[in-house]
């Protein structure tokens, strides 16, 4: 780990919940870790996970996820370049709405550059993530229905007001226009 780091960035980036990373590595205080530490990415005494396949269809289809805001696309997904969503302008105070089905798995101010940031996990793979909001309205742990109100548009930790969303598969990046409806 760089000292940078933090267990809900390290969490997000492996598409794991910071909860269980901090159970499998007893650490009491997520908010406290160590540079240098070495971390355990699953279980204690899990097997080896399976490497999934480039070629596995989505876990969810298009027809089931939804836009999680209404505004104007202002910068779009290129990780080569390194932006790992896509950014959507919309005034203060519009209501961003979970894109899919889920679980909020982390709603918090924690991870440098999103600001407030809700990320809600749809399957054991797949997780998307809200960022920059100006308030946020659910909890760790909330069960979200897509559609359902999670939050407003805001600036923390941006230049103007919009939602930079994500999405994650094995936590990698993907490119959202592959779940969202034209």
């Amino acid at each position: 780990m760089r000292a940078s780091d933090t267990l809900y960035g390290i969490a997000y980036e492996h598409g794991l919940d910071y909860r269980e990373l901090a159970r499998w590595n007893d650490i009491r205080n997520p908010d406290l870790i160590h540079a240098g530490a070495l971390l355990r990415l699953r279980p204690p005494n899990a097997a080896e996970p399976a490497a999934p396949s480039a070629m596995e269809p989505p876990q969810a289809d298009p027809a089931s996820w939804a836009w999680p805001v209404r505004g104007r696309l202002i910068a779009g997904f290129n990780e080569a370049e390194g932006r790992k969503g896509i950014d959507i302008a919309a005034p203060h105070g519009t209501p961003i709405q979970a894109s899919a089905d889920g679980r909020v798995v982390y709603a918090g101010n924690g991870l440098r550059g999103y600001g407030k940031l809700v990320i809600i996990r749809h399957s054991k793979s797949l997780l998307s993530a809200y960022a920059h909001q100006a308030r946020i309205l659910v909890r760790e742990g909330d069960p979200v229905s897509r559609g359902q109100r999670i939050g407003l548009v805001g600036d923390t930790d941006a230049d103007r007001a919009k939602l930079h969303f994500e999405i994650r598969k094995f936590g990698r990046p993907v490119d959202p226009h592959d779940y969202l409806p034209s």
